[in-house]
Protein backbone atom coordinates (compact mmCIF):
# COMPACT_ATOMS: atom_id res chain seq x y z
CA UNK A 1 0.00 0.00 0.00
CA UNK A 2 1.28 3.45 -0.90
CA UNK A 3 1.22 5.91 2.02
CA UNK A 4 2.44 9.45 1.35
CA UNK A 5 1.25 11.43 4.39
CA UNK A 6 1.22 10.53 8.08
CA UNK A 7 1.31 12.24 11.48
CA UNK A 8 3.54 10.89 14.26
CA UNK A 9 4.77 11.84 17.73
CA UNK A 10 8.50 11.89 18.47
CA UNK A 11 10.13 12.18 21.90
CA UNK A 12 13.87 12.52 22.41
CA UNK A 13 15.50 10.86 25.41
CA UNK A 14 15.74 12.65 28.74
CA UNK A 15 19.17 13.32 30.19
CA UNK A 16 20.35 11.02 32.98
CA UNK A 17 20.34 12.34 36.54
CA UNK A 18 23.51 13.55 38.20
CA UNK A 19 24.11 12.10 41.66
CA UNK A 20 25.35 13.34 45.00
CA UNK A 21 28.16 11.11 46.27
CA UNK A 22 31.32 11.47 48.36
CA UNK A 23 34.70 9.82 48.37
CA UNK A 24 34.99 7.32 51.19
CA UNK A 25 38.44 5.80 50.79
CA UNK A 26 39.94 4.79 54.13
CA UNK A 27 43.11 6.85 53.82
CA UNK A 28 41.71 9.91 52.03
CA UNK A 29 40.68 12.45 54.68
CA UNK A 30 38.13 15.03 53.60
CA UNK A 31 37.63 13.22 50.31
CA UNK A 32 35.00 15.64 49.12
CA UNK A 33 32.21 15.30 46.53
CA UNK A 34 32.46 12.61 43.85
CA UNK A 35 29.04 12.47 42.17
CA UNK A 36 29.24 12.16 38.37
CA UNK A 37 27.11 13.79 35.69
CA UNK A 38 24.30 12.00 33.92
CA UNK A 39 24.56 11.05 30.25
CA UNK A 40 22.80 12.93 27.47
CA UNK A 41 19.51 11.63 26.13
CA UNK A 42 19.28 10.25 22.59
CA UNK A 43 18.31 12.42 19.62
CA UNK A 44 15.74 11.25 17.09
CA UNK A 45 17.25 11.43 13.61
CA UNK A 46 15.60 10.79 10.24
CA UNK A 47 17.86 9.32 7.57
CA UNK A 48 17.06 8.74 3.92
CA UNK A 49 17.07 5.14 2.74
CA UNK A 50 16.79 4.93 -1.05
CA UNK A 51 15.35 1.42 -0.71
CA UNK A 52 12.10 2.84 0.68
CA UNK A 53 9.37 4.36 -1.46
CA UNK A 54 6.46 4.75 0.94
CA UNK A 55 5.70 5.89 4.50
CA UNK A 56 3.90 2.60 5.18
CA UNK A 57 6.07 1.79 8.22
CA UNK A 58 4.78 4.91 9.99
CA UNK A 59 1.17 3.88 9.56
CA UNK A 60 1.39 1.23 12.28
CA UNK A 61 3.93 2.90 14.55
CA UNK A 62 2.98 6.49 15.33
CA UNK A 63 5.07 6.99 18.50
CA UNK A 64 8.86 7.07 18.59
CA UNK A 65 10.83 7.56 21.79
CA UNK A 66 14.60 7.63 22.18
CA UNK A 67 16.45 6.21 25.20
CA UNK A 68 17.34 8.38 28.16
CA UNK A 69 20.91 8.94 29.29
CA UNK A 70 22.44 6.84 32.04
CA UNK A 71 22.55 8.31 35.53
CA UNK A 72 25.85 9.56 36.90
CA UNK A 73 27.93 7.30 39.15
CA UNK A 74 30.20 7.64 42.15
CA UNK A 75 33.92 8.44 41.89
CA UNK A 76 33.04 11.19 39.41
CA UNK A 77 32.06 8.73 36.67
CA UNK A 78 29.94 10.15 33.85
CA UNK A 79 26.78 8.31 32.89
CA UNK A 80 26.70 6.84 29.39
CA UNK A 81 25.17 8.98 26.64
CA UNK A 82 22.21 7.39 24.90
CA UNK A 83 22.63 6.51 21.24
CA UNK A 84 20.73 8.31 18.51
CA UNK A 85 17.46 6.78 17.41
CA UNK A 86 17.87 6.70 13.62
CA UNK A 87 14.62 6.25 11.68
CA UNK A 88 14.80 5.48 7.93
CA UNK A 89 12.57 7.47 5.58
CA UNK A 90 12.18 7.35 1.79
CA UNK A 91 13.83 9.99 -0.40
CA UNK A 92 11.54 12.94 -0.98
CA UNK A 93 10.26 13.11 2.61
CA UNK A 94 9.40 16.55 3.97
CA UNK A 95 8.97 16.92 7.74
CA UNK A 96 6.59 19.55 9.14
CA UNK A 97 5.78 20.64 12.67
CA UNK A 98 2.15 19.58 13.11
CA UNK A 99 1.32 22.49 15.42
CA UNK A 100 2.96 25.37 13.55
CA UNK A 101 3.08 23.88 10.01
CA UNK A 102 6.71 25.02 9.71
CA UNK A 103 9.16 22.97 7.67
CA UNK A 104 11.65 21.10 9.84
CA UNK A 105 13.57 19.22 7.17
CA UNK A 106 13.48 18.32 3.48
CA UNK A 107 15.21 14.98 2.87
CA UNK A 108 16.09 14.26 -0.74
CA UNK A 109 19.29 12.30 -1.34
CA UNK A 110 20.33 8.90 -0.01
CA UNK A 111 21.88 9.16 3.49
CA UNK A 112 20.57 12.72 4.03
CA UNK A 113 19.97 13.14 7.77
CA UNK A 114 18.10 15.59 9.98
CA UNK A 115 17.80 15.79 13.77
CA UNK A 116 14.09 16.17 14.44
CA UNK A 117 14.20 16.45 18.26
CA UNK A 118 17.24 16.75 20.52
CA UNK A 119 17.87 14.73 23.63
CA UNK A 120 18.16 16.44 27.01
CA UNK A 121 21.58 17.05 28.52
CA UNK A 122 22.57 15.05 31.55
CA UNK A 123 22.15 16.53 35.00
CA UNK A 124 25.25 17.63 36.89
CA UNK A 125 26.58 15.67 39.86
CA UNK A 126 27.53 17.32 43.14
CA UNK A 127 31.19 17.40 42.12
CA UNK A 128 30.21 20.23 39.73
CA UNK A 129 28.79 22.42 42.48
CA UNK A 130 31.85 22.41 44.73
CA UNK A 131 33.42 25.81 45.36
CA UNK A 132 35.55 27.42 48.10
CA UNK A 133 32.45 28.61 49.91
CA UNK A 134 30.79 25.18 49.77
CA UNK A 135 33.44 22.50 49.23
CA UNK A 136 31.08 19.56 49.95
CA UNK A 137 27.70 20.25 48.32
CA UNK A 138 25.00 17.61 48.68
CA UNK A 139 22.92 18.77 45.71
CA UNK A 140 22.75 17.39 42.19
CA UNK A 141 20.66 17.99 39.08
CA UNK A 142 18.09 15.82 37.38
CA UNK A 143 18.51 15.30 33.66
CA UNK A 144 17.03 17.80 31.22
CA UNK A 145 13.83 16.58 29.53
CA UNK A 146 14.25 15.67 25.87
CA UNK A 147 12.36 17.61 23.22
CA UNK A 148 9.09 16.25 21.91
CA UNK A 149 6.81 17.34 19.10
CA UNK A 150 4.01 16.23 16.84
CA UNK A 151 5.19 16.11 13.25
CA UNK A 152 3.69 15.46 9.83
CA UNK A 153 5.59 13.57 7.15
CA UNK A 154 4.79 14.13 3.50
CA UNK A 155 6.34 12.07 0.74
CA UNK A 156 6.83 13.73 -2.61
CA UNK A 157 7.74 11.13 -5.22
CA UNK A 158 11.07 11.92 -6.87
CA UNK A 159 10.85 11.31 -10.59
CA UNK A 160 12.33 12.99 -13.66
CA UNK A 161 9.02 13.01 -15.49
CA UNK A 162 5.48 13.34 -14.15
CA UNK A 163 2.51 12.29 -16.29
CA UNK A 164 -0.53 14.51 -15.78
CA UNK A 165 -3.96 14.67 -17.39
CA UNK A 166 -7.60 13.76 -16.93
CA UNK A 167 -8.52 10.23 -15.83
CA UNK A 168 -8.48 7.58 -18.56
CA UNK A 169 -6.39 9.57 -21.06
CA UNK A 170 -3.78 6.78 -21.19
CA UNK A 171 -1.13 7.74 -18.61
CA UNK A 172 -0.93 4.27 -17.05
CA UNK A 173 -0.95 2.60 -20.45
CA UNK A 174 1.93 4.78 -21.63
CA UNK A 175 3.97 3.93 -18.53
CA UNK A 176 3.31 0.21 -18.99
CA UNK A 177 4.37 0.34 -22.65
CA UNK A 178 7.61 2.31 -22.25
CA UNK A 179 8.83 0.76 -18.96
CA UNK A 180 8.69 -2.43 -16.92
CA UNK A 181 6.10 -0.94 -14.57
CA UNK A 182 2.75 -2.70 -14.45
CA UNK A 183 0.16 -0.21 -13.19
CA UNK A 184 -3.49 -1.24 -12.95
CA UNK A 185 -5.35 -0.33 -16.15
CA UNK A 186 -9.14 -0.36 -16.62
CA UNK A 187 -11.92 1.52 -18.42
CA UNK A 188 -13.08 3.58 -15.46
CA UNK A 189 -11.95 6.74 -13.73
CA UNK A 190 -9.35 6.64 -10.99
CA UNK A 191 -7.93 3.23 -11.82
CA UNK A 192 -4.67 4.72 -10.58
CA UNK A 193 -5.02 5.21 -6.83
CA UNK A 194 -1.37 5.93 -6.07
CA UNK A 195 1.71 7.06 -8.03
CA UNK A 196 3.46 4.40 -10.09
CA UNK A 197 7.13 4.70 -11.01
CA UNK A 198 8.93 3.18 -13.95
CA UNK A 199 12.43 3.43 -15.43
CA UNK A 200 12.37 4.26 -19.14
CA UNK A 201 15.30 3.35 -21.40
CA UNK A 202 15.58 4.99 -24.82
CA UNK A 203 17.03 3.31 -27.89
CA UNK A 204 20.14 5.51 -27.70
CA UNK A 205 21.04 4.38 -24.17
CA UNK A 206 19.58 7.20 -22.09
CA UNK A 207 17.23 6.55 -19.17
CA UNK A 208 14.94 8.45 -16.81
CA UNK A 209 12.31 7.81 -14.14
CA UNK A 210 8.68 8.39 -15.09
CA UNK A 211 5.80 8.73 -12.60
CA UNK A 212 2.18 8.01 -13.45
CA UNK A 213 0.08 10.19 -11.14
CA UNK A 214 -3.67 9.78 -10.45
CA UNK A 215 -5.88 11.72 -12.84
CA UNK A 216 -6.77 15.32 -12.11
CA UNK A 217 -10.21 16.85 -12.53
CA UNK A 218 -11.55 20.38 -12.26
CA UNK A 219 -11.33 21.56 -8.65
CA UNK A 220 -8.52 19.14 -7.75
CA UNK A 221 -6.53 21.87 -5.97
CA UNK A 222 -9.52 22.32 -3.63
CA UNK A 223 -9.70 18.62 -2.79
CA UNK A 224 -12.06 17.36 -5.49
CA UNK A 225 -11.38 13.86 -6.81
CA UNK A 226 -8.33 11.73 -6.07
CA UNK A 227 -5.65 13.66 -7.92
CA UNK A 228 -5.51 16.44 -5.33
CA UNK A 229 -3.79 14.04 -2.91
CA UNK A 230 -0.91 13.70 -5.33
CA UNK A 231 -0.49 17.21 -6.70
CA UNK A 232 2.44 17.60 -4.32
CA UNK A 233 4.34 14.92 -6.26
CA UNK A 234 4.42 17.12 -9.36
CA UNK A 235 6.59 19.61 -7.45
CA UNK A 236 9.47 17.11 -7.41
CA UNK A 237 9.41 16.28 -11.13
CA UNK A 238 11.78 18.08 -13.47
CA UNK A 239 9.51 17.79 -16.50
CA UNK A 240 5.72 17.56 -16.90
CA UNK A 241 4.30 15.39 -19.68
CA UNK A 242 0.71 16.48 -20.25
CA UNK A 243 -1.32 13.72 -21.92
CA UNK A 244 -4.54 14.61 -23.75
CA UNK A 245 -7.22 12.29 -25.13
CA UNK A 246 -7.20 13.71 -28.65
CA UNK A 247 -9.91 11.27 -29.78
CA UNK A 248 -12.33 12.80 -27.25
CA UNK A 249 -13.56 9.31 -26.35
CA UNK A 250 -15.48 10.65 -23.33
CA UNK A 251 -17.04 13.58 -25.15
CA UNK A 252 -14.78 16.28 -23.67
CA UNK A 253 -13.06 18.91 -25.78
CA UNK A 254 -9.27 18.27 -25.85
CA UNK A 255 -8.39 21.97 -25.67
CA UNK A 256 -10.69 22.52 -22.68
CA UNK A 257 -9.02 19.54 -20.97
CA UNK A 258 -5.62 21.11 -21.64
CA UNK A 259 -6.66 24.48 -20.18
CA UNK A 260 -8.41 22.93 -17.16
CA UNK A 261 -5.44 20.80 -16.10
CA UNK A 262 -3.00 23.69 -16.44
CA UNK A 263 -5.26 25.91 -14.35
CA UNK A 264 -5.40 23.23 -11.63
CA UNK A 265 -1.59 23.02 -11.57
CA UNK A 266 -1.23 26.78 -11.26
CA UNK A 267 -3.92 27.06 -8.59
CA UNK A 268 -2.02 24.47 -6.53
CA UNK A 269 1.40 26.09 -6.94
CA UNK A 270 2.21 29.11 -9.13
CA UNK A 271 5.81 27.94 -9.44
CA UNK A 272 4.58 25.12 -11.67
CA UNK A 273 4.00 27.82 -14.31
CA UNK A 274 7.76 27.85 -14.97
CA UNK A 275 8.16 24.08 -15.11
CA UNK A 276 8.83 22.74 -18.61
CA UNK A 277 5.91 20.87 -20.13
CA UNK A 278 5.58 18.52 -23.10
CA UNK A 279 2.13 18.03 -24.63
CA UNK A 280 1.21 14.54 -25.86
CA UNK A 281 -1.78 13.88 -28.12
CA UNK A 282 -2.78 10.30 -27.31
CA UNK A 283 -5.22 7.87 -28.99
CA UNK A 284 -4.31 9.07 -32.48
CA UNK A 285 -5.37 5.64 -33.84
CA UNK A 286 -9.02 6.51 -33.12
CA UNK A 287 -11.46 8.07 -35.61
CA UNK A 288 -11.63 11.91 -35.69
CA UNK A 289 -8.38 12.20 -33.70
CA UNK A 290 -6.54 13.97 -36.52
CA UNK A 291 -9.38 16.46 -36.96
CA UNK A 292 -9.41 17.17 -33.22
CA UNK A 293 -5.64 17.66 -33.29
CA UNK A 294 -5.90 20.31 -36.00
CA UNK A 295 -8.59 22.15 -34.03
CA UNK A 296 -6.44 21.90 -30.93
CA UNK A 297 -3.45 23.47 -32.69
CA UNK A 298 -5.61 26.34 -33.94
CA UNK A 299 -6.90 27.08 -30.45
CA UNK A 300 -3.45 27.10 -28.84
CA UNK A 301 -2.41 30.59 -27.81
CA UNK A 302 0.96 29.71 -26.27
CA UNK A 303 4.06 29.87 -28.40
CA UNK A 304 6.74 27.17 -28.60
CA UNK A 305 4.35 24.37 -27.60
CA UNK A 306 5.42 21.17 -29.35
CA UNK A 307 2.79 18.46 -29.61
CA UNK A 308 3.75 14.81 -29.93
CA UNK A 309 1.00 12.63 -31.47
CA UNK A 310 1.15 9.03 -30.25
CA UNK A 311 -0.91 5.89 -29.85
CA UNK A 312 -0.15 3.64 -26.91
CA UNK A 313 -2.18 0.86 -28.59
CA UNK A 314 -0.35 0.79 -31.92
CA UNK A 315 2.85 2.16 -30.28
CA UNK A 316 3.32 4.80 -32.96
CA UNK A 317 5.20 7.98 -32.11
CA UNK A 318 6.62 6.60 -28.86
CA UNK A 319 10.31 6.71 -29.86
CA UNK A 320 10.06 10.35 -30.94
CA UNK A 321 8.35 11.21 -27.65
CA UNK A 322 10.95 9.42 -25.51
CA UNK A 323 13.83 11.07 -27.39
CA UNK A 324 12.21 14.48 -26.89
CA UNK A 325 11.78 13.82 -23.15
CA UNK A 326 15.41 12.72 -22.81
CA UNK A 327 16.58 15.80 -24.74
CA UNK A 328 14.60 18.12 -22.47
CA UNK A 329 15.91 16.44 -19.31
CA UNK A 330 19.47 17.00 -20.46
CA UNK A 331 18.73 20.74 -20.49
CA UNK A 332 17.27 20.67 -16.97
CA UNK A 333 19.86 20.27 -14.20
CA UNK A 334 19.09 18.06 -11.25
CA UNK A 335 19.10 21.10 -8.97
CA UNK A 336 15.85 22.27 -10.55
CA UNK A 337 14.08 19.35 -8.94
CA UNK A 338 13.67 21.49 -5.82
CA UNK A 339 11.91 24.68 -6.80
CA UNK A 340 12.46 26.63 -3.60
CA UNK A 341 15.07 26.66 -0.90
CA UNK A 342 13.89 25.29 2.41
CA UNK A 343 14.74 27.71 5.18
CA UNK A 344 14.71 26.32 8.70
CA UNK A 345 13.50 29.12 10.90
CA UNK A 346 15.24 29.52 14.25
CA UNK A 347 13.18 28.79 17.31
CA UNK A 348 11.40 31.84 18.62
CA UNK A 349 12.62 32.73 22.09
CA UNK A 350 9.68 32.47 24.44
CA UNK A 351 9.32 34.32 27.71
CA UNK A 352 11.03 32.36 30.53
CA UNK A 353 7.71 32.26 32.40
CA UNK A 354 4.21 33.71 32.54
CA UNK A 355 1.92 34.11 35.54
CA UNK A 356 -1.77 33.27 35.28
CA UNK A 357 -4.58 32.80 37.76
CA UNK A 358 -6.37 29.47 38.09
CA UNK A 359 -10.12 29.08 38.75
CA UNK A 360 -9.52 28.28 42.43
CA UNK A 361 -7.45 31.43 42.93
CA UNK A 362 -4.04 29.79 42.79
CA UNK A 363 -1.28 31.39 40.73
CA UNK A 364 0.09 29.32 37.84
CA UNK A 365 3.69 29.58 36.63
CA UNK A 366 4.16 28.39 33.05
CA UNK A 367 6.96 28.64 30.53
CA UNK A 368 9.70 26.50 28.95
CA UNK A 369 12.59 27.87 30.99
CA UNK A 370 11.02 27.71 34.44
CA UNK A 371 9.49 24.28 33.75
CA UNK A 372 12.88 22.98 32.61
CA UNK A 373 14.52 24.29 35.80
CA UNK A 374 11.76 22.69 37.85
CA UNK A 375 12.17 19.30 36.19
CA UNK A 376 15.94 19.40 36.63
CA UNK A 377 15.73 20.22 40.35
CA UNK A 378 16.22 17.35 42.78
CA UNK A 379 13.68 18.18 45.49
CA UNK A 380 15.11 15.53 47.82
CA UNK A 381 18.00 17.93 48.47
CA UNK A 382 17.44 21.03 50.59
CA UNK A 383 20.37 22.72 48.85
CA UNK A 384 18.77 22.10 45.46
CA UNK A 385 15.43 23.50 46.67
CA UNK A 386 17.12 26.66 47.95
CA UNK A 387 18.98 27.00 44.65
CA UNK A 388 15.70 26.69 42.71
CA UNK A 389 14.17 29.42 44.90
CA UNK A 390 17.15 31.69 44.18
CA UNK A 391 16.88 31.02 40.46
CA UNK A 392 13.18 31.94 40.46
CA UNK A 393 13.92 35.14 42.35
CA UNK A 394 16.66 36.07 39.87
CA UNK A 395 14.27 35.46 36.97
CA UNK A 396 11.83 37.93 38.50
CA UNK A 397 9.16 35.44 39.53
CA UNK A 398 8.63 36.98 42.99
CA UNK A 399 8.19 40.45 41.54
CA UNK A 400 5.75 39.22 38.87
CA UNK A 401 3.67 37.37 41.47
CA UNK A 402 3.41 40.55 43.56
CA UNK A 403 2.34 42.51 40.49
CA UNK A 404 -0.42 39.96 39.90
CA UNK A 405 -1.63 40.43 43.47
CA UNK A 406 0.01 37.53 45.29
CA UNK A 407 0.18 37.91 49.05
CA UNK A 408 1.74 35.93 51.89
CA UNK A 409 0.34 32.39 51.99
CA UNK A 410 -1.14 32.27 48.45
CA UNK A 411 -0.78 28.99 46.55
CA UNK A 412 1.57 28.93 43.55
CA UNK A 413 1.65 26.00 41.10
CA UNK A 414 4.30 24.80 38.68
CA UNK A 415 3.06 21.78 36.72
CA UNK A 416 1.75 19.42 39.45
CA UNK A 417 3.77 20.99 42.29
CA UNK A 418 2.32 23.49 44.80
CA UNK A 419 4.07 25.81 47.22
CA UNK A 420 3.16 28.87 49.28
CA UNK A 421 4.20 32.37 48.40
CA UNK A 422 6.10 33.85 51.35
CA UNK A 423 7.00 37.51 51.65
Amino acid sequence: MFVDQVSVYVKAGDGGNGIAAFRREKYVPKGGPAGGDGGNGGDIVFKVDEGLNTLMDFRYNRHFKAERGENGMSKGKHGKNATQYVIPVPPGTTVYDEDTNETIADLIEHDDTATIVQGGRGGRGNIRFANPRNPAPSMSENGEPGEDRNIRLELKVIADVGLVGFPSVGKSTLLSVVSAARPKIADYHFTTLSPNLGVVDTQDGRSFVMADLPGLIEGAHEGVGLGHQFLRHIERTRLIVHIIDMASTEGRDPYEDYVTINEELLEYDHQLRDKRQIVVANKMDMPDANEHLENFKQQLTEENVTIYPISTITKTGLDELLYAIADELEKLPKAEMIEEEVIIKPKVEEAPFIVTRDDDGAFMLKGPQIERLFKMTNFDSDEAVHRFARQMRQMGVDESLREKGATDGDVVRILDFEFEFIE
